[in-house]
């Protein structure tokens, strides 16, 4: 179970098991031999299909088939089908320290007190011998004034809040004080290599010909693992509409696409396909690339102009609940209030926090770190509808969202593997809705996901093969 507790304060989730309990199976046929222990080197997959777009360039998609018959082999007898499953590497959870530890942080403040005072002191005797430099004193930007006023407001509310799901994750087991593993022995984590480049693709796709240009509108793709080209991936949403799990390869790396999810791999320069999608969504989880020190360098931010040019009003539902994902820096939380949200026609009515422990629930920093905070922050806001639609499933009613929850979990190693949100937002939307995340990194059963990263976390190198069975 995802949620291992939940108070008044927020949710203590098991990231690990959300992902394990989407069910990656591997269905495949084999054609039996003359006895039943010996199987042919013939393996039969379940078929993809690409529906046809119009000349008018509505909705291509990939769809993966659910049969419901059993295929028979030549000789008009039945294959046996094997299942092959998958679970997530679960040393990507294995958080067992604190990035920084108190100790070090105190360590290190002392440290940089000696280097300020050993400064001064040069600076003294620079001043004295030279005459020309000038004594600095430390002062804070306003940039810094602001984080600090806010973490003080909040301050409170995430001790709180985090200690009372953290004592009731170590009553439970969930969470373990460190000596009672301390035996445990961490491997060195072997990550994929990005041989791929999902980006990268997606900067070349812009130079494809155009849907309605392409000579082959239809696709039908026989095998399970199935490799895919550049105008099929780039220029469709590609849906897995099955109960099962579906392999597809680009490039040589292969993705494992969960069952009933859809996605749609490009930049924020190419989302026309997402649009003709004729779908509009419930809740929009977005995670975008703000700018920091780090993507700053590598230039693989967006500006504030090109994240209000992100058409949220063209795929919102009446009623949709939109959710941010936001760094710290308060010029971020302003701009999301201030001017992204107004400009959107969306209301703001929440902000929570997502706060960071360790498996023996510390957090991953200091919480009075003056740099790196062990928790980010999600702004909840709704869409304000100018004339009155329909809204789906207006008779189920949900409750109304909380101003303040906390979600504590154990980080994935992996950068900006975000929690999932499905289960902690269940009770403020509608059953049966439709659900998009934006700048997604990976894919979940029932959303539509969309970025140039969207297949990334489902690297088969990042699950392990378990044993096959009839």
């Amino acid at each position: 179970m995802s949620v291992v507790h939940q108070l008044s304060a927020g949710w203590l989730l098991d990231h690990l098991s959300f992902i394990n309990k989407i069910n990656y199976q591997l269905h495949q046929h084999h054609e039996p031999c003359c006895s039943k222990n010996e199987f042919t080197t013939s393996v039969h997959f379940e078929s993809l299909q690409m529906d046809s777009v119009s000349s008018s360039g509505a909705c291509a998609a990939f769809i993966a088939s659910d049969p419901t018959t059993k295929p028979e082999n030549d000789d008009g007898g039945n294959y046996e089908m094997l299942t092959q499953k998958f679970v997530f590497r679960p040393e990507l959870f294995d958080v067992t320290k604190p990035y920084i530890t108190p100790a070090v942080h105190k360590e290190c403040q002392q440290s940089n007190e000696k280097e300020d005072l050993m400064n001064g002191v040069k600076k003294e005797i620079s001043i004295s011998i030279i005459g020309k430099k000038r004594k600095r004193c430390v002062v804070f930007n306003q940039g810094e004034l602001d984080a600090m006023e806010y973490h003080t407001k909040i301050r409170e509310l995430i001790l709180d809040g985090s200690l009372q799901l953290i004592q009731e994750g170590l009553k439970s087991g969930f969470l373990y004080p460190l000596f009672e593993k301390q035996d445990k022995c961490s491997k060195p984590i072997t990550l994929p290599l990005d041989t791929c480049n999902l980006p990268e693709l997606c900067e070349m796709a812009k130079h494809l010909p155009s849907l309605n240009e392409m000579e082959h509108q239809t696709l039908q793709l026989v095998e399970e693992d199935t490799s895919v080209t550049e105008q099929d991936l780039f220029l469709r949403v590609v849906e897995n509409n099955s109960s099962f799990t579906k392999v597809i390869t680009l490039m040589g790396q292969k993705y494992l696409l969960p069952p009933k999810s859809s996605f749609l791999l490009s930049d924020i320069s190419c989302m026309q396909p997402l649009l003709n999608y004729r779908k509009t969504f419930d809740v929009i989880v977005i995670d975008p690339p703000w700018q920091n020190k780090s993507v700053k360098r590598s230039n693989s931010y967006l500006s504030p102009l090109q994240i209000k040019q992100i058409p949220i009003p063209k795929l919102a539902a009446p009623n949709c609940l939109l959710v941010t994902w936001v760094t710290n820096r308060q010029k971020h939380l302003r701009f999301i209030k201030e001017e992204l949200y107004p400009s959107w026609s969306v209301e703001v009515v929440a902000e929570w926090h997502w706060v960071k422990i360790t498996n023996s629930g510390e957090f991953v920093f200091p919480l009075d770190s003056p740099h790196k905070k062990p928790y980010e922050g999600l702004i909840l806001g709704r869409v304000q509808e100018k004339t009155a639609l329909p809204l789906r499933n207006a008779d189920v009613n949900v409750l109304p969202i909380p101003d303040h929850k906390l979600i504590v979990s154990v980080p994935c190693t992996l950068h900006s593997h975000k929690p999932p949100l499905a289960e902690v937002l269940k009770d403020y939307i509608k059953p049966d809705g439709e659900y998009l995340e934006l700048f997604a990194r990976n894919l979940q059963p029932g959303w539509t996901s969309w970025g140039n990263e969207v297949l990334k976390f489902q690297h088969v190198d990042y699950f392990i093969a378990l044993e096959s069975g009839s």
